[in-house]
């Protein structure tokens, strides 16, 4: 793995527009999943002004085309081409059409889209804890799927949008969807996360010779965002209370794609792969959850526990 070249210029504060400047994407295409709302807009929006041609790939397509047509006339000339594409990740059919659909190579894929926190057991309709089903598997049969278009790109990057809720819990092999152990929001949220972590890292090892990097990502803790939909907000206040969970600053969606865009496009990270990125830069290790408000569990870079979730996600999709 290489060691991250970045920049004192980006940090905690950087916009997904500072990170991109002067950066030029004509020729390479993008695409960018759960880009109608949130960070996933801002991602779309910095690499297509940078050049790339940029496929939202949305479960509401008419909220895909609304976000597209705001773009087009808000971007400058010369920006890249925007298009939609069908993606709900919690069903496999639909997963399978947009690889099918799939023409070309693929130079960039941003793995943005997630649900977080149902207060209720939900099961994708192949019977996965939905968490797992849609922020891991769902963008696992994604990826698998278009690697010979990532392949293809001769230097492509896959970028997987994790969070610090990773420090919730490891990847638990032997009970991914809850069928034993009582269900919990919270937990069910940080095994699916560090699943976005190891799978970059397993990305990255078998990948490589493909000219293909893949980094994992937090982007921070950002309000205004529809993956927040379900959560209880009083259960929030309660735990950052009572110290289970402690929040970063908060950041301007802007300032949350900026990570996102930095991986995607940055030539400053050019040749990294394997890597768990915060605030721009590769976020350090940490050894315990209690007060931890950022930082990288060891669990979630292992190379075992990566090869070991690649081989399992293989056979869960079949």
């Amino acid at each position: 793995m290489s060691v991250p070249q970045t920049t004192d210029a980006f940090g905690a504060t950087t916009t997904a527009a500072e990170v991109i400047d002067g950066v030029d994407l004509h020729g390479r295409r993008a695409v960018v999943t759960g880009a109608s709302s949130g960070i996933g807009v801002e991602t779309a929006r910095a690499l297509a002004a940078a050049g790339a041609d940029v496929t939202l790939a949305v479960r509401n397509t008419e909220a895909g085309d609304r976000v597209v047509a705001r773009l087009k006339a808000e971007l400058p000339p010369g920006s890249g081409e925007l298009t939609v594409g069908r993606l709900d990740l919690a069903d496999r059919s639909t997963v399978a059409d947009f690889v099918a659909d799939w023409r070309g190579p693929l130079h960039i894929l941003v793995n943005n889209a997630g649900v977080m926190a149902p207060q209720e057991v939900t099961r994708t309709p192949d019977g996965r804890e939905q968490q797992f089903g849609v922020n891991h598997l769902g963008h696992f049969a994604l990826t698998t799927g278009l690697h010979r278009a990532l392949a293809a790109a001769d230097g492509a990057r896959i970028v997987s949008v994790s969070s610090t809720g990773h420090l919730f819990s490891p990847v638990v092999f032997d009970d991914l969807d809850y069928r034993f152990r009582p269900y919990d929001p919270w937990t069910s949220y940080g095994q699916s996360k560090t699943a976005n972590i190891l799978f970059a890292v397993a990305a990255a090892e078998r990948w490589a010779d493909d000219g293909i990097t893949a980094n994992a990502l937090m982007p921070g803790n950002i309000a205004d965002t529809n993956l927040a939909r379900h959560m209880d907000m009083r259960q929030i206040e309660e735990f950052i209370a009572s110290g289970e969970i402690a929040l970063p600053p908060q950041k301007t969606v802007e300032q949350g794609a900026a990570t996102s865009v930095l991986l995607a496009g940055s030539p400053t990270v050019a040749g990294v792969s394997g890597r768990y990125f915060e605030d721009c830069a590769a976020a350090e290790p940490v050894t315990e959850r209690a007060g931890a408000v950022g930082g990288v569990a060891p669990y979630a870079l292992d190379r075992d526990n990566a090869a070991r979730l690649w081989r399992v996600s293989e056979a869960l999709i079949g």
